[in-house]
């Protein structure tokens, strides 16, 4: 089998629901070893959430893939000897508890560090491990909300909004994937594992870009303006005759390029437009006579006028014309897994390539237990795989 750049790290995953686990499926398309823990009767709820196909819920098995399933008991002393030993043996070990549910459980830093001092050791949690909110429960739509991020959406004149896909829960998820393969680096150079620490919150505050660096500077919000650009005019959606195009003209001369395109591009001697400031001042009027003129046309006419003239554009697509859209396909982001017990099972693919190096799926998600005994006969508890049921 190819290497891939994960290959030979072992990683012992004690999350559940989504942040953890989507952090743990990185790290195995990248080749890792990931040894999913799971409780003993039910498992990770995710098991039981959303599209349930042939007994298989879909969301699980999309977030859970090139993973092994065990399943212990952690409240019992047994549960924990045959952790501690796991935790000897691998590099890296991920937890989403809340801070401290670890360290009750009889694995604080220090015991980790005498267990095993070359581990590393990522924490996804709410709002960081310390500080005066790291205590508090959390999902995703209250960081939404606690984070900034949904008073950025929506429309001037509406409430804030939240985004449709859990994004606080995967940017955490990712950072923390990020921060784990930057610390078995580090390991490289010094020898010794560390803590890896990503908030959900922190990691949003990361992604606002322009909108923080703005308030920053002049201690001004900006205001929601729905699908208008807040500091660029025109961009945003616009509405063809037989539906909207998304135009993004981000400098002077692609603002140019799709002025001319529509023969408009007399507007820029215009007093009201002349500058990206007096634009933004008067966007209501420019984007008043650019529908006028895209109204002419249908989208498909104009997104390819346009794409020829190098102006990015395109149309609002739905989730399905997403997924099926022919650049996608052809960037397989859509994986079709044979799944032994449950049959063809639909997943997003890859969104990184590497071309020496790629991501594949070694298998499809685990059933609840899976590996329980496989895994045992590792550790050389070959007594307890004895006894253990396939």
């Amino acid at each position: 089998m190819m290497h891939q750049p994960l290959s030979g790290i072992k990683v012992v995953d004690l999350t559940r629901i989504l942040s953890g686990p989507f952090c743990t499926m990185l790290l195995g398309d990248m080749g890792a070893d990931v040894i999913k823990i799971e409780g003993p009767k039910e498992g990770d709820p995710v098991r039981k959430a959303g599209a349930i196909v042939n007994d298989l819920s879909w969301y699980f098995a999309s977030f859970n893939r090139n993973k092994r399933s065990m399943a212990l008991d952690l409240r019992s002393e047994h549960g924990k000897d045959i952790l501690r030993k796991l935790i000897q043996r691998s590099d890296v070990l991920v937890e989403n508890f809340r801070p401290g549910v670890l360290a009750d459980m009889g694995f604080d830093e220090a015991s980790l560090e005498q267990i095993n001092p070359r581990l590393i050791v990522a924490s996804i949690n709410g709002y960081g491990s310390t500080g005066p909110y790291a205590d508090r429960p959390t999902f995703d739509f209250v960081v939404q909300a606690m984070s900034g991020f949904m008073s950025t959406n929506g429309g001037v004149e509406h409430p804030a909004l939240r985004s449709g896909p859990p994004i606080t829960d995967l940017v955490a998820g990712l950072y923390a994937a990020f921060g784990i393969v930057c610390a078995v680096r580090a390991r490289e150079l010094t020898g010794r594992g560390q803590r890896v620490d990503a908030g959900m919150m922190t990691s949003m505050l990361s992604m606002f870009a322009y909108l923080a660096s703005d308030y920053l500077a002049t201690g001004q919000l900006a205001t929601r303006t729905g699908n208008d650009h807040p500091i660029a005019s025109p961009y945003g959606l616009f509405s063809a005759i037989d539906g909207e195009i998304a135009v993004a003209p981000s400098t002077e001369d692609v603002l140019f390029r799709f002025l001319s395109i529509l023969d408009l591009a007399h507007l820029l001697s215009d007093e009201r437009f002349k500058t990206n400031e007096l634009r933004l001042i008067h966007r209501k009027e420019l984007n008043s006579l650019i529908n006028e003129r895209l109204k002419t046309d249908t989208q498909t006419s104009w997104i390819n006028r346009l794409n020829s003239g190098g102006v990015p554009c395109g149309r609002v697509q739905n989730v399905g014309e997403a997924l099926n859209d022919p650049q996608m396909i052809h960037q397989e982001m859509v994986l079709e897994v044979d799944h032994p017990s449950h049959g063809l099972v639909k997943m997003v693919g890859f969104p990184l390539k590497l071309s020496g190096t790629p991501c594949s799926v070694r298998f499809p998600a685990p059933k609840h237990g899976e590996h329980t005994r496989e895994i045992l006969e590792e550790l050389g508890m070959q007594h307890l795989a004895d006894s253990t049921p396939t």
